[in-house]
């Protein structure tokens, strides 16, 4: 007889970089509302409810799940996905010290 199918649990990808943000559903204590925007490390984040919540009982406040911490693209070439190659500069003005230079 098979087997029934087991549900796997849900797993975020954990890096060393691993970042969540703080995300208010609802009300919101003025903690909360301050760090709204803010990413931290996963393994640095306060603990939920938040110390000194007014709203502990009743708290709607979760973590989205960042792979970074870093925000939007670092360089041009992620927004725009051409890699722009710059022409050297010559840098020599004068003779060498050869004399036959």
């Amino acid at each position: 007889m098979p087997r029934p199918m087991q549900k796997k649990p849900y797993r975020i990808r954990v890096t060393p970089w691993s970042a969540v943000r703080l995300v208010t559903h609802g009300d919101a204590c003025a903690r909360a509302a301050a760090l709204h925007d803010k990413r931290f490390l996963a393994r640095e984040a306060p603990a939920l409810p938040l110390k000194g919540c007014t709203l502990a009982s009743a708290c709607n406040c979760m973590y989205k799940h960042y792979v970074d911490r870093r925000t939007g693209p670092r360089r041009d070439e992620e927004t725009t996905g051409r890699r722009i190659v710059k022409a050297p500069v010559e840098r020599r003005s004068a003779r060498g010290r050869r004399g036959s230079d």
